[in-house]
């Protein structure tokens, strides 16, 4: 049982920066840049293959001129410039909780805040939790058109390819999704070196075509994106949902700040992946001012000469597998992070380095991941169409960053309403616009995250509430320890040697199943250790403080057990470094006894959560990870005692 609330992901942040631990050497900030470009700047660094010909796509109504192209590059290039150079990399990168990133970490700074005590937490906390499952629904569109616009070249190249492309499509998806119980240390050694191969050809190519139609720097005038309003009207409000998705992947570039730290980020984006986006947009612009019937395929028509279009594919589908193995690893990680501060429940979750804690495996979300890709490939079949469904939980997910950031600023950096407003104001401006263009698309596949999100959130609050309720329930009907010892006092039973180890989350409770085997067996093991895990809203918990020892007497011990939400629970191992009285506790003769739970729900009249949600906890509950697994016990020295309890 954890002692982190659902208020708890949503922020202790001191008003100065929390740096990352510094890089010193500059040999070693250059390596871990390098990695950050297939990590973080994966997704962001696909875009070039739709962003431009979707923002011309004939149901907006934009015709290809001149005028109209150097408007709609405007937009990308102050869209870029605004919400990814200037909120998150000079502004939200600073929020780091403990070094690591992303909305959940933006949400535990919030919670360590002046803001808890706000009227408005509450709605906070909603809207963190929201956010972050929406993240879910993001990360199985991006795989899908990611995949499926790379693949699409092969068409340009000869019309040949067409009946084949959904069946390579499915079949990369799979493969990539295959691979995962495998780890991805030793190919992740690649992804660097490949991405840095994609971002110096997305330059190079439109270097080629900006040197033949210079008059294209003319886009970066912002007044050439007004006046594609001015003259296209709701036309150019329609395609104002393509233009956001050259800035899908700020989210994930927050995200995986913990991974590399703030500097090599920022390294990579301003000196590499800025430049060479920025240089491929205006090319692929300078390419239709010459061309426009090159707008049903932009980026693979800069290609100079058909020979390379093949080695093009073939670099553009290794980038996409790139940026969609690094959104599956992040769902990976936000599934621990989430069964961690008990928002999930407990699922199978293997551990795939030696070397890495961090890269983990979660079947279950894998499998699910790879059959909604698959199901989106087939059931939309185009990566213009997927374009349609893609982008709303992204603007979504942002909007709510700049709410929380925006508290932040207030609460814990000591900004006055005005400074903090009048930042905050510009970002939710151009944000706001972006998820009004994007509410136009669920009607066509906009849905579809939303959906997926809806019913993460609704799964993560069940749980949440529902854990609440029956904790509740087992502490109105818990034995106080002191109480226990009293009796004991006077009424001592058997002690047997050897060491017994009771898992339970209430500091001043008995275990039941102590109770249990006192009521059934009449006798005690010499040494009782009443371990409680607790997930703390910290990323990571240094190894001396991971536990806490309190004697009680009579060779009874309570051992708190700390965890950060970005570790996976070792309660053995945690136990081995922990010290009785002094001395190592030897666990080659321990017996762990655990009480597993049978949650029923009340009658109606009876019921504390909506009848049908306290059903859905029972099924979840049913359903989840025994704590044996989750917590690496080994199973053959474990005892389940099993209770009845109803919520």
């Amino acid at each position: 049982m954890t002692r982190s609330t659902v208020s708890d992901i949503v922020l202790q942040v001191p008003p100065q920066e929390q740096e990352a631990p510094p890089v010193k050497k500059p040999s070693r900030m250059m390596v871990l840049a390098l990695g950050a470009l297939g990590v973080v700047y994966g997704d962001i660094g696909t875009s070039p293959l739709y962003a431009v010909r979707e923002s011309f796509a004939p149901h907006h109504g934009i015709a290809v001129s001149p005028e109209n192209v150097l408007g709609v590059l405007s937009l990308i290039s102050w869209s870029l410039i605004l919400v990814i150079c200037v909120k998150y990399l000079v502004f939200v990168v600073r929020a780091d909780h403990f070094g690591e990133g992303g909305i959940m970490a933006l949400g535990a700074l919030v919670g360590r805040s002046r803001a808890r005590r706000s009227r408005f937490y509450p709605v906070l906390v909603l809207l963190g939790l929201f956010g972050t499952a929406l993240l879910y629904g993001d990360g199985m569109i991006t795989p899908s058109i990611s995949v499926l616009s790379a693949v699409e070249g092969l068409s340009v190249a000869t019309p040949l390819f067409d009946p084949y492309i959904l069946p390579i499509t499915v079949a990369i998806l799979t493969g990539l999704f295959w691979v995962q119980s495998g780890g991805t240390e030793k190919v992740a050694r690649v992804f660097g070196p490949i991405t840095l191969l994609w971002f110096f050809m997305l330059a190079a190519f439109g270097l080629y075509h900006i040197a033949q139609e210079p008059g294209v720097l003319a886009c970066l005038l912002p007044h050439h994106g007004l006046e594609l309003f001015l003259r296209n009207g709701w036309a150019a409000f329609l395609a104002l949902g393509s233009v956001f998705l050259v800035v899908t992947g700020g989210e994930a570039l927050y995200a995986d700040m913990g991974h590399f730290g703030r500097s090599p980020i920022r390294l990579a984006w301003f000196t590499l992946v800025f430049p060479a986006l920025l240089i491929n947009y205006l090319g692929q612009g300078a390419l239709l001012m010459r061309d426009p019937a090159a707008v049903s395929h932009p980026f693979y028509k800069m290609v100079p000469s058909p020979e390379l279009l093949i080695p093009a594919v073939i670099l553009a589908t290794a980038a996409t597998v790139i940026a969609s193995q690094a959104l599956i690893s992040g769902a990976f990680s936000l599934t621990l992070q989430a069964m961690q501060l008990g928002y999930l429940p407990r699922m199978k979750v293997e551990y795939t380095s030696p070397h890495q804690k961090g890269q983990i495996y979660v079947p279950l979300v894998n499998w699910g991941l790879m059959l909604a890709c698959i199901a989106l490939v087939l059931g939309f079949r185009s990566s213009s169409s997927l374009a349609a469904a893609y982008g709303i939980a992204v603007t979504a997910t942002m909007v709510i960053t700049t709410v929380l950031f925006y508290t932040l600023l207030r609460s814990a950096w000591g900004w006055s309403t005005g400074r903090a407003a009048s930042l905050c104001a510009v970002f939710l401006v151009v944000e706001l616009a972006f998820l009004a263009a994007n509410v136009l698309k669920i009607a066509h596949g906009g849905w579809f995250p939303l959906v997926v999100g809806a019913a993460v959130y609704l799964v993560m609050a069940t749980w949440k509430a529902g854990r609440l309720a029956l904790s509740r329930a087992l502490i109105a009907r818990t034995m106080p320890l002191d109480v226990l010892l009293e009796q004991l006092k006077s009424k001592a039973p058997v002690r047997v040697p050897g060491l017994a180890v009771y898992m339970y989350g209430n500091p001043r409770g008995t275990p039941p199943a102590l109770l249990s085997n006192l009521r059934h067996n009449k006798v005690l093991h010499e040494t009782v250790l009443i371990v409680a895990v607790e997930t703390l809203d910290q990323p990571y918990v240094p190894s001396e403080e991971r536990a806490e020892v309190t004697a009680r007497g009579q060779h009874f011990f309570r051992i708190a057990l700390r965890f950060g939400y970005m570790e996976s629970p070792d309660v053995p191992e945690a136990l081995s470094q922990a010290r009785l009285d002094g001395r190592p506790i030897n666990l080659s003769k321990a017996s762990f006894f655990l009480g597993r739970e049978t949650v029923r729900a009340r009658p109606w009249l009876k019921s504390g959560m909506a009848h049908w949600r306290e059903k859905m906890f029972c099924i979840l509950s049913r359903n989840a990870q025994d704590a044996t697994a989750f917590y690496r016990i080994p199973p053959d020295k474990v005892v389940e005692l099993g209770t009845q309890v109803e919520i």
